[in-house]
């Protein structure tokens, strides 16, 4: 049986058989680590030009062990699906840190960190579970104001998805 067929296969039958628990916000739980400028910029970002507190989906980069620990507090916590920390990882959303040439390497890094967490979680545990990639709004307006038209939208959100399902298992 091929991967995908595989795994659709099993999310079948955990929906069929019990009520699935996602993980929680992981921005909420970022803020419990009451991070400062310096921690959001790593040693990879240190001389940016621009402030970057707040940016949590940057810290698959600059603070991958706090991203993993924060997976699997939600997975020590019963969640059958953790999902990737990207929900701003597109160019709209990262252009407002100067970053949006770094979304593709935000989007595989998140991926690797929580299919990281999901298979050391696999090791210790026989439970099923799962790796969702997570697919934000962007800031800018779609509908309303035109300032990104919805074709443009599509295409992002395409390359962005395309990111996670590169991983290997």
């Amino acid at each position: 049986m091929n991967r995908p067929n595989s795994i659709r296969k099993k999310l079948v039958n955990l929906f069929d058989s019990t009520i699935v628990l996602l993980d929680g916000a992981m921005g909420t739980m970022i803020q419990a680590y009451d991070l400062q400028e310096k921690d959001y910029r790593g040693d990879k970002f240190t001389d940016w030009s621009m402030d970057l507190k707040g940016n949590n989906d940057l810290l698959s980069i600059t603070q991958p062990k706090i991203v993993e620990d924060i997976h699997n507090l939600y997975l020590e916590a019963g969640a059958n699906i953790i999902e990737t920390n990207t929900f701003n990882s597109n160019a709209p959303s990262m252009a407002d840190y100067g970053m949006q040439d770094f979304v593709y390497e935000l989007n595989f890094s998140a991926a690797q960190i929580a299919r990281k967490a999901v298979d050391d979680y696999k090791a210790r545990n026989e439970r099923e579970v799962f790796v969702a990639g997570v697919l934000g709004p962007t800031n800018r307006h779609v509908l309303f104001c035109r300032q990104v038209p919805l074709q443009e939208h599509y295409f992002l959100y395409k390359d962005q998805a395309s990111i996670s399902v590169v991983l290997p298992r």
